[in-house]
């Protein structure tokens, strides 16, 4: 993509403060922190849940400490249902309810 995608040490600053709640509990149980999770799905299919119910469908290009995401090859999706299909995009971090892998 032509935009301007952040290294991976910008992500660990995207979830720094959930990271840290969970530092302790990873530690001792070997579950995955948010920053982890965030690294390993760039580049891979995501399912990207706004605060207003919508999904967006795509490959998760890159995100910054902001939580902005830039998907590639992006559906949308009202209810279940595809109503758009975009190329590149870009979703403001403020709206993003969650993101989720789909493999």
């Amino acid at each position: 993509s032509d935009g301007v995608c952040f290294p991976t040490t910008a992500i660990a600053a995207t979830a720094t403060a959930t990271a840290t709640a969970r530092g302790a509990m990873a530690a001792a149980g070997g579950k995955q922190t948010p920053s982890d999770f965030l690294k390993q799905v760039i580049g891979r299919p995501v399912i990207v849940k706004l605060n207003s119910g919508v999904d967006y469908r795509g490959v998760l290009a890159c995100l910054d400490g902001f939580m902005n995401i830039a998907l590639e090859q992006t559906e949308e999706y009202v209810n279940g249902v595809k109503t758009n299909s975009y190329g590149d995009s870009f979703i403001r971090g403020n709206n993003v309810l969650y993101i989720s892998r789909t493999d």
